[in-house]
């Protein structure tokens, strides 16, 4: 028996934490639903309020790991939630270090945590199956922050970065190892949203000098460079991205104040995304995102 991916959602959404206002994070975690568009409901709370974190998912849980509170620092602790039973997340294990704006993976039995601030590359594991701590298990190609993520059946994806890295790496679930360069963004930026079908990695929006709205889609199956599919139907950064199995979803972000927009791109064909809801408060700086 071959084992089903496990990392797009069917049923609902997620959003967790974030920067709703200067110096004021959410510990919010929020629903919302994939079968039909609408706004996002606070159905439970993080440990602690938190931004910058980074997001992996198993098929029954959530997980937030790292992150940054005003007056807390920063975080090494790895939070999970289940999606069923609605209630608040629970310390579970920590990373080997503290670290915050880093990229999240998910396989089908391990949580990754790639990179991180300040400017680091180490690539932390960790089991779903049994709650304990990370492991480092390998190496980015260089350090870097401010990024974001995609997850293939096979390999886990790190794209874009602070300042304005274009860069898109990749390193195996199969066994623990560096990842290596595979191709660029069609636009150097730092923090972008990601997002994953089954057979494409999607960074959305992002800021260089400004902020844009740019859909990159790239290849998991042949490596190399990313093109430009879409629009976000905003500029901005510092979203959550999450995916179902038929679109990708941003939530939240940051341009000229923190955003609430919920808005989805399908995956069947090339084109610009659409405004589907709201999410209870405004938050930026990378909330985390996952999807049931």
């Amino acid at each position: 028996d071959v084992q089903p991916w496990g990392f797009p959602g069917t049923i609902s959404g997620y959003t967790t934490g974030g920067n709703k206002g200067p110096s004021s994070q959410s510990d919010r975690i929020e629903k919302f639903s994939f079968v039909s568009d609408g706004n996002g409901t606070d159905v439970a709370d993080m440990t602690h309020i938190v931004n910058s974190a980074a997001s992996q998912k198993s098929s029954t849980h959530g997980y937030s790991s790292g992150g940054y509170a005003t007056g807390l620092g920063q975080f090494q602790n790895i939070e999970k939630y289940a999606y069923v039973a609605g209630t608040d997340a629970t310390n579970v294990g920590n990373l080997t270090i503290t670290r915050s704006a880093m990229a999240g993976q998910s396989s089908n039995t391990h949580g990754y945590t790639s990179g991180g601030q300040p400017a680091q590359n180490e690539i932390d594991k960790f089991s779903f199956s049994t709650d304990g701590n990370a492991t480092d298990v390998g190496d980015m190609t260089v350090d870097k922050f401010q990024i974001t993520s995609q997850s293939s059946q096979t390999h886990g994806y790190i794209s874009g970065g602070y300042p304005t890295i274009s860069t898109i790496e990749k390193f195996t679930f199969a066994a623990d190892a560096d990842a290596t360069t595979v191709g660029d963004l069609t636009l150097g930026r730092s923090q972008p949203s990601g997002q994953s079908s089954s057979t494409h990695g999607y960074s959305s929006g992002g800021a260089t000098s400004t902020y844009t709205n740019i859909i990159d889609k790239f290849s998991f199956s042949t490596d190399g460079n990313a093109t430009d599919v879409g629009d976000l139907n905003e500029t901005r950064a510092a979203a959550a991205g999450i995916t179902s199995t038929t679109h990708g979803y941003t939530s939240g972000g940051y341009n000229a104040g923190h955003k609430d927009t919920i808005d989805k791109f399908t995956f069947a064909s090339d084109a610009n995304a659409t405004d589907v809801g709201d999410l209870t408060e405004p938050k930026s700086e990378q909330p985390t995102g996952t999807q049931y």
